[in-house]
C-alpha cells in the first residue's frame, strides 16, 4: 500500500468521525480526504508542496 492510499485512508477515518454533523460533516470529510491525499502524495515525493503553494498564491514560474 503506497502513501497516497494511506493518506486517503487517514483522511477517510477523520471524515467518518465528522459524518455525525450532517451535510457540513460530509463537506468537511471531502476536505479531509483531499488534504490526506495531498499529504500522501507529498510524502511519496510525487507532489511539490512549495510549487502548489506558489500556484495558489499566484507566484508561478516557467522553470
Amino acid at each position: 500500500m503506497n502513501l497516497t492510499v494511506v493518506g486517503i485512508a487517514v483522511g477517510a477515518f477523520v471524515a467518518f468521525m465528522s459524518f455525525q454533523f450532517g451535510l457540513w460533516g460530509f463537506l468537511v470529510s471531502l476536505l479531509f480526504m483531499a488534504i490526506g491525499a495531498l499529504l500522501g502524495r507529498a510524502a511519496e515525493g510525487k507532489l511539490d508542496l512549495r510549487g502548489v503553494m506558489d500556484a495558489i498564491i499566484g507566484r508561478r514560474s516557467s522553470s
